[in-house]
């Protein structure tokens, strides 16, 4: 399930030099693990969870929405491309 354009959204780890594109929900999914891998919070594994037990669109949609604002909350949420910051 690929998202509409608008919703679209960039991540990034601290410190890190590479943007994630987030298009689809897979990609949220992997984006997911790696994060809970990387920071062991159980917040993030609950919501990794959720993320995995996505059966239909609805949810899908509300599982990513949950992503968005758990990188928003933590800084991770990259607001402007990387070309248009120079």
């Amino acid at each position: 399930m690929s998202l509409p354009p608008a919703g679209y959204f960039d991540a990034s780890f601290p410190g890190a030099t590479q943007v994630v594109r987030i298009t689809n929900l897979h990609e949220a999914k992997v984006f997911a693990r790696r994060w809970v891998i990387r920071d062991k919070d159980p917040a993030l594994k609950a919501l990794l969870r959720h993320i995995e037990k996505v059966n239909s669109s609805a949810t899908a949609d509300s599982a990513i929405l949950q992503l968005k604002q758990a990188l928003a909350c933590r800084g991770m949420l990259v607001t402007a491309s990387p070309a248009s910051q120079r």
